[in-house]
């Protein structure tokens, strides 16, 4: 099950790539990454990159019965969960995406939410939020605008990288809005 490591060569390539989203009609959360890694562009998988905190974070928080790898993203479905990215391009790093791109992104994600109809959109990465939305002032947590019927949240970045949230605050981050989800 687990995800075979990508070599050098594999990585440089996935530069610019895409990989499919984790979608169907009428998931109760869909969760949006900023783009794909590299190492999700090597592989296939949303949140690929060992280190990267996604998928211990949707176990912890009861999202999930169990740590799922990355591989096995296609099993959220049956639970009711979804991914898709607010840029498709595949990057080695997210501060390589323009505010143009991020805007556009944000354009196309709003268009996938009205088509597809999630219960709520989850936004992993606030920066990229507030770019993409053109709202520099939200916060983690729940929006106050909605995108059509789909109310939205914002979670911080998963990512390794975000040494601002802990695995523990990430979990929390998480469960607050799995509470939210499934008390309303």
């Amino acid at each position: 099950m687990a995800s075979s490591r990508p070599t050098r060569e594999q990585l440089a390539a996935a530069a610019g790539t895409t990989i499919p989203d984790v979608l169907r009609p009428g998931l109760d959360v869909l969760f949006c990454g900023i783009n794909p890694g590299l190492y999700s562009g090597a592989t296939g998988y949303h949140f690929a990159r060992p280190g990267n905190r996604f998928w211990p974070a949707l176990h912890a928080s009861g999202f999930t019965p169990r740590r799922f790898d990355p591989s096995e993203q296609d099993e959220l479905l049956d639970l009711g969960l979804g991914i898709t990215n607010v840029v498709n391009r595949a990057t080695a790093r997210a501060d390589e995406l323009t505010g143009d791109e991020l805007r556009a992104g944000g354009v196309r994600l709003a268009a996938k939410v009205a088509e597809y109809r999630p219960r709520w959109l989850a936004v992993v990465g606030i920066t990229a939020f507030r770019t993409a939305f053109d709202r520099p002032k939200a916060i983690v947590g729940r929006q106050r605008d909605p995108l059509g019927e789909t109310r939205v949240w914002v979670l911080p970045n998963p990512s390794g990288l975000n040494a601002h949230w802990t695995p523990t605050t990430l979990a929390e981050a998480f469960a607050d809005l799995r509470s939210s989800v499934y008390s309303e």
